[in-house]
């Protein structure tokens, strides 16, 4: 498998960007799978479904199958920050691409998402200068990117040179779960 990041500031379109790859990795015949981070407490049920019943009345974990999805639900009995690695693991071991969005500290390869500050606002700092994991830079401003880059840069819609440089260059983005696990 081959796993990159995307990290970068809250509204900066890393969802958007993901969103928009995955359908152009499918139709060159990869399987895809995402890593998103959430923040605190979130839910993917509804009260009063049969899954979330279950978990308010305690159960561990709730796994939710059918012919078309499997979803599997754990409770943490203690509050539990895994890290990008233990999230991978979890993953089919057959996927050709994992993308992962958020865990901008960890030690994955990753695209910086960077988007200009909105009118009168400070521009965010980049982290590319400080993070040697980073790989390529998605921005809407590269005029605004003063350091020298020394990696790739794409403009946030530039999606298809995106998905091309990630298949051209997937050697690099090779995964080796045992060797992370």
């Amino acid at each position: 498998m081959k796993v990159i990041g995307f990290a970068g500031y809250s509204g900066a379109g890393k969802t958007t960007l993901v969103e928009r790859l995955i359908p152009l990795l499918k139709r060159r015949g990869l399987r895809v799978s995402v890593v998103k981070h959430a923040h605190h407490k979130f839910d993917i049920d509804h009260p009063g479904k049969d899954s979330w019943r279950h978990r308010e009345a305690g159960a561990f974990e709730v796994v939710v199958a059918s012919d078309k999805r499997l979803a599997l639900m754990r409770e943490f009995e203690q509050p539990a920050q895994l890290d990008v690695h233990q999230l991978i693991a979890e993953l089919d071991a057959g996927v050709d691409w994992v993308l992962v969005e958020g865990f901008k500290h960890s030690d994955l390869p990753k695209i910086e998402v960077w988007r200009a500050a909105d009118a009168g606002e400070a521009p965010r700092a980049v982290r590319y200068d400080q993070d040697a994991h980073v790989a390529a830079i998605a921005t809407d401003a590269p005029h605004l990117l003063n350091a020298p880059i020394g990696v790739p840069m794409f403009g946030l819609d530039d999606v298809e040179d995106i998905a091309r440089w990630l298949i051209d260059s997937g050697d690099r983005f090779h995964y080796n779960v045992t060797t992370h696990g």
